[in-house]
């Protein structure tokens, strides 16, 4: 595990994309640039289930910016069935560089949205014994950790956890050779045996408190 940690650390440090090395932030320039986001985020990075949007607003800073460089690297949404992932990677053309990525993403920390999130059927009580596996990186509340790049799950929209752990278990994310991270999750996500126990464990995520 310590193996682990340390691996993800230097991982972060080579990406640059731990909060400690964000380029300066400008909120005027962030907000300009989120308007190419808005159709599918929605103003308040709400998300939009019609347009495969998950919930932006709330999410880790680190998070978000991590996500963005791997969709600019093709990363993520490589592969021709992950059609919301390969949508995503045309959009980081409006994201030339580093500093941008950095100032739409200042402006995405600042929206509030108390909106609900979308529940999904499952079972939570099955869910918990699943989630179990999840907890050294993701933590016990689903609050995810930047030392293992595990993103904060809770307060995200069921079926879009659904769906990203059906990605990763149907090898549509995770695959790339540079993708290290990724990797581990293909590899955790086989310990779901079906789509119910994908519903199961993502109910119980979203029983967290």
């Amino acid at each position: 595990m310590i193996q682990i940690a340390k691996r993800t650390l230097g991982i972060l440090i080579c990406l640059g994309i731990s909060s400690n090395l964000s380029h300066s932030e400008d909120l005027s320039k962030g907000k300009s640039l989120y308007m190419s986001c808005i159709p599918c985020h929605g103003k308040q990075g709400e998300g939009n289930k019609s347009m495969n949007a998950p919930r932006l607003s709330g999410q880790e800073k680190w998070y978000l910016i991590s996500s963005l460089k791997q969709f600019k690297t093709k990363l993520r949404g490589y592969h021709q069935k992950d059609i919301p992932g390969k949508q995503m990677q045309s959009m980081t053309v409006f994201l030339p560089t580093a500093r941008s990525i950095n100032n739409v993403v200042a402006y995405i920390s600042t929206l509030k949205n108390e909106s609900k999130i979308d529940q999904i059927e499952g079972d939570p009580i099955k869910g918990k014994s699943f989630y179990q596996i999840c907890i050294s990186c993701h933590g016990e509340d689903g609050s995810g950790k930047e030392l293992m790049s595990a993103p904060k799950l809770k307060d995200q929209h069921g079926w879009y956890l659904k769906k990203q752990l059906l990605n990763f278990k149907n090898r549509l994310r995770g695959t790339k050779e540079a993708d290290k991270l990724g990797a581990q999750m293909l590899f955790m996500s086989q310990t779901l045996k079906d789509e119910q126990a994908v519903s199961d464990v993502v109910a119980y995520i979203q029983s967290l408190e």
